[in-house]
């Protein structure tokens, strides 16, 4: 289903505004002793550090937060009256988060009228922005979303959470789940760069990208590339927020055991479904393939799904995860389906299909295989295999 500093525009004014302050003192402990920084004067930081916890809802007027605490991990000092902490910032979004989202973070702090000031809050080094250290940030609510962006006009995130609108029941219909809110939170970043450093990336990362979801499940967010979205049209948009919100919602019961073939084949599948394409247009590159006599050798590997290589590959990883999807949909039923995901998730694909489907891993990929030739009509079973 990741900007350093920007606070320089946000906090250049909240900042001096006692945003987080411990109670006052006359004087740091170790300006007035001359000794090393004491247990007493980290305890004040650290007690200046949680106060910003509780300011932070008002300090962020554009974000909904029901609640935001910072723990603190260490604190370094720089003179008597500058220090810093690296801390662990936890938060949910009212009426959006079933469990708290977290961010490292690092804070600047300074010993001014008598008492410790948080003077900066940006993320921790090598860790990802939040959108709040990007700009101010515009809310808008949907009937089933949240639209948090930077940098739009508030009629692009409406149009954005309309899309959001229709693939939240979407999802519902195929995924009846009750570990899923039912709704779906969507960042939209200015621009591309952006986009890359809430995820933790470097710039450009995500070009060509719609839509990625981070989060930890139950404080998953989905991410749009402003600029790729932008070039979609209608059936583009909702199909990318659809394809997304179904890897909300299926979060819970998706593990590292779950292969990409089956996670994004199924998105897929919940994305496509009663928009009426047909193989032959929901899966152009790989119908190329086939029709040429290239049939795949092997369901699509996790790493054919990496963005940054070639991208007839990718497409063709897709294109062919959707399809094993709706093998499976198709032959075992969609209860099945929902099964088999799960069972993946928890002891692995081959397993899954053993105790779920009943078959094996190479009964299934040459039935995968045949359906291919089906679909999009190849010289058949004595055609050349892509190697």
């Amino acid at each position: 289903m990741r900007f350093p500093g920007r606070w320089a525009a946000v906090l250049g004014v909240l900042g001096a505004l006692a945003s987080g302050c411990a109670p006052p003192q006359s004087r740091p402990a170790s300006e007035t002793t001359g000794a090393a920084p004491s247990a007493a004067v980290d305890d004040a930081v650290r007690k200046a550090v949680a106060a910003r916890g509780d300011l932070l809802p008002g300090l962020l007027g554009g974000v909904p937060l029901r609640s935001a605490a910072y723990r603190v991990l260490d604190v370094r000092h720089d003179g008597p009256r500058r220090a810093s902490a690296d801390a662990e910032l936890t938060y949910t979004l009212d009426g959006y988060d079933s469990a708290p989202a977290t961010a490292r973070r690092r804070l600047d702090l300074a010993w001014h009228d008598g008492r410790w000031r948080v003077t900066a809050d940006r993320p921790a080094p090598g860790q990802p922005a939040q959108l709040w250290d990007q700009g101010p940030v515009r809310t808008v609510r949907g009937a089933r979303s949240l639209v948090l962006g930077v940098g739009h006009p508030p009629e692009r995130l409406r149009e954005v959470a309309a899309h959001a609108d229709l693939a939240v029941p979407a999802v519902a219909a195929a995924w009846p789940d009750g570990t899923w809110k039912g709704t779906v939170v969507v960042l939209v970043p200015a621009g591309l760069d952006a986009m890359g450093a809430l995820l933790g990336a470097g710039p450009g990362a995500y070009r060509g990208v719609a839509a990625v979801t981070t989060g930890g499940g139950a404080a998953d967010r989905v991410v749009v590339n402003p600029e790729a979205y932008q070039d979609l049209g209608d059936f583009g948009r909702t199909f990318v927020l659809t394809h997304e919100t179904a890897h909300v919602a299926t979060r819970a019961a998706t593990t590292a055991a779950t292969p990409l073939w089956l996670s994004e084949g199924l998105a897929d599948r919940i994305a496509y479904a009663g928009t009426g394409r047909a193989a032959a247009d929901a899966a152009p590159e790989l119908g190329r393939a086939v029709r040429a006599g290239n049939v795949p050798r092997a369901l699509p590997a996790d790493g054919d799904f990496t963005f940054g290589g070639d991208p007839a590959t990718v497409a063709r990883a897709y294109e062919g995860a959707w399809l094993a999807c709706e093998l499976i949909a198709d032959r075992w039923g969609e209860e099945k389906l929902a099964a088999f995901y799960r069972a993946a998730g928890r002891s692995g694909a081959a397993r899954a299909l053993r105790d779920v489907l009943g078959t094996t891993p190479e009964e299934f990929t040459r039935a995968w295989r045949d359906r291919l030739r089906q679909e999009f009509g190849s010289a058949g079973p004595g055609g050349r295999d892509a190697e």
